[in-house]
């Protein structure tokens, strides 16, 4: 008579699982900081500039710090130069979402080979 066995390490598993998540949300909100540069008004450029991507464990985000930020992006009815808007962070959040989830997906999967 044989035998074969098989030992899993979930506890293992899952904390290789969460630092692949962890570094691909990193890059994830490094292409969303990247997308949204893109799409910032700028005359001076310290807007975009003030662009900052964040990572804390599972948690992301992307921000820009000036005083007006909030309001560049919200008001629709300023003129900017071509190519340049408002909305410069929510429609590249919208617009890259599958790339961005890719960025992720791929690290989970490579910190779980």
């Amino acid at each position: 008579m044989s035998s074969v066995s098989a030992r899993f390490d979930a506890g293992k598993a899952i904390a290789a699982g969460r630092a692949g998540a962890e570094r691909g949300l990193g890059m994830a909100m490094e292409h969303l900081l990247g997308e949204s540069r893109k799409q910032v008004p700028h005359e001076e450029s310290t807007l975009e500039r003030s662009g900052t991507a964040v990572v804390d464990g599972l948690e992301g985000a992307v921000y820009y710090d000036t005083v007006y930020a909030r309001r560049q992006h919200e008001e629709e009815t300023w003129r900017h130069d071509p190519g340049r808007k408002a909305k410069y962070l929510e429609d590249p959040a919208i617009a890259e979402k599958d790339t961005m989830l890719g960025l992720v997906a791929a690290q989970v999967r490579r910190a779980l080979r």
